[in-house]
């Protein structure tokens, strides 16, 4: 049983149905054809001898042996087993006809062709017409095994075809099969037919970003070994310093309360892991379509409540009165709370942070631009565990901020203002639906 999922086998079932079907109707177009030529000569040779009888002399027709004034049937053969005669036909009236009979496995084909000199007398002219009937029995089964020797051969091209068609398939599963997140190499496109070329370059795409996926994983997972050991060495170091000799109840405490401290660094470190890992749950949440304008507006009265917290001041430049797009809202809080907090973490008190929205012929663009110390532009902000600035934290927020975008194929950057000291960061999501 033919699967019905299978490209290839619904590629050999349509084209030999096909094929097969436009060869028995040229075939039986061409039967007819044949057939009708042949009694098309035939009832044209018939007609041909009634006309040169019917318009011949009374004493003509008399030498051949036949009395057109008698009823009675008189005949005569001649060398191409054609029989002539007299019949009177009451109710044909005064046109030619031609008749199909059959006697002792013989066929024949007669000629009714009416006298003009006497109603209802015609001239019967009747042939044998056997050998032309085995003639045309040959010439059917002739075709008809040609037509299956065809159709065989149909079969045979359509599944050499369509193995050569999904050749390049097979080829991009077996390149892909053999990839791992250690082995991950692109494929050479320019060798694909021109059909593929498009499939090879997405699967290129979906690689490389693979690539820059477990790339950071890794640098993600070393980092974090390294950020995770080295408190944890200070903490021990100071355990093992405080425990050589009996102290003082405050040395015990100041340890104590050190200690602390570092594990409480540790556990917000340990918390933006964790967010990754809600991160790209994340990813896999169902697109819905939002109002952009009413969602950055939600979002700015939360951030101001921050920054009156932290004695500094928000404020809003949203451009447009509404514009909606799909995409995923869980991971576009995580690029805009990232760049609140950075500005809100750097900008110093009584400053301004503002966020900007508008829409330009590249995109939808939000700048969140603050007054703080500013960033070193020459280095990669985006990588995790790296801190710029006297600020403390883990240094993965950045991080976790570039693949939210990623995933909902924004882009972000930071750079530095022009007008004064302070770091403008942009999230620029690409058109996807016009603006109301």
């Amino acid at each position: 049983m033919l699967s019905q999922k299978s490209i290839r086998e619904s590629f050999i079932l349509q084209l030999v149905s096909a094929s097969a079907t436009l060869i028995v109707i040229f075939s039986v177009i061409l039967y007819n054809y044949i057939k009708i030529s042949i009694f098309e000569d035939i009832t044209h040779e018939l007609t041909k001898q009634a006309q040169i009888i019917a318009t011949s002399r009374t004493s003509s027709i008399e030498r051949m042996g036949i009395n057109i004034f008698d009823p009675s049937l008189s005949s005569i053969n001649n060398p191409n087993d054609v029989q002539v005669t007299i019949a009177i036909r009451v109710n044909q009236g005064n046109t030619p006809s031609f008749e199909h009979s059959e006697k002792d496995e013989q066929k024949f084909l007669t000629i009714y062709y009416p006298l003009e000199k006497r109603e209802h007398y015609f001239i019967s002219i009747t042939k044998d017409i056997s050998n032309t009937d085995i003639l045309l029995n040959k010439i059917l089964r002739n075709i008809l095994s040609i037509n299956l020797t065809a159709i065989f051969l149909i079969l045979f091209y359509a599944l050499f075809l369509s193995r050569m068609l999904v050749l390049p398939i097979r080829s991009l599963t077996n390149k892909l099969a053999n990839m791992n997140e250690n082995f991950l190499q692109m494929i050479e496109t320019q060798k694909l037919p021109s059909e593929f070329q498009p499939l090879g370059s997405s699967i290129n795409k979906l690689v490389e970003r693979i690539q820059i996926f477990v790339n950071s994983q890794k640098e993600l997972f070393i980092g974090a070994a390294h950020e995770l050991k080295t408190p944890l060495a200070v903490m021990k170091t100071k355990n093992e310093v405080t425990l050589l000799k009996p102290r003082e109840n405050e040395k015990y405490i100041d340890t104590i309360k050190s200690n602390n401290q570092t594990i409480n660094d540790m556990n917000k470190m340990i918390s933006n892991i964790l967010e990754i890992g809600r991160q790209e749950g994340a990813q896999f949440e169902k697109p819905v379509e939002i109002d952009l304008i009413a969602f950055l507006k939600e979002q700015v009265n939360n951030y101001t409540i921050l920054a009156k917290m932290e004695d500094k001041n928000l404020i809003e430049e949203i451009a447009p009165l509404s514009y909606k797009m799909m995409l995923q809202p869980t991971l576009l809080i995580h690029i805009l709370q990232n760049f609140v907090q950075n500005a809100i973490k750097f900008t110093p008190k009584h400053g301004n942070i503002t966020i900007q929205a508008l829409l330009l012929k590249e995109g939808f663009v939000v700048h969140v631009i603050d007054e703080g110390i500013g960033i070193d532009e020459s280095k990669d902000l985006f990588a995790p565990f790296k801190r710029y600035g006297n600020q403390t934290g883990a240094g993965l927020g950045l991080f976790l901020a570039k693949n939210a975008a990623d995933a909902i194929g924004a882009k972000i950057t930071l750079k530095n203002r022009e007008d004064r000291q302070g770091t403008v960061a942009t999230l620029l999501l690409p058109l996807r639906k016009r603006s109301l």
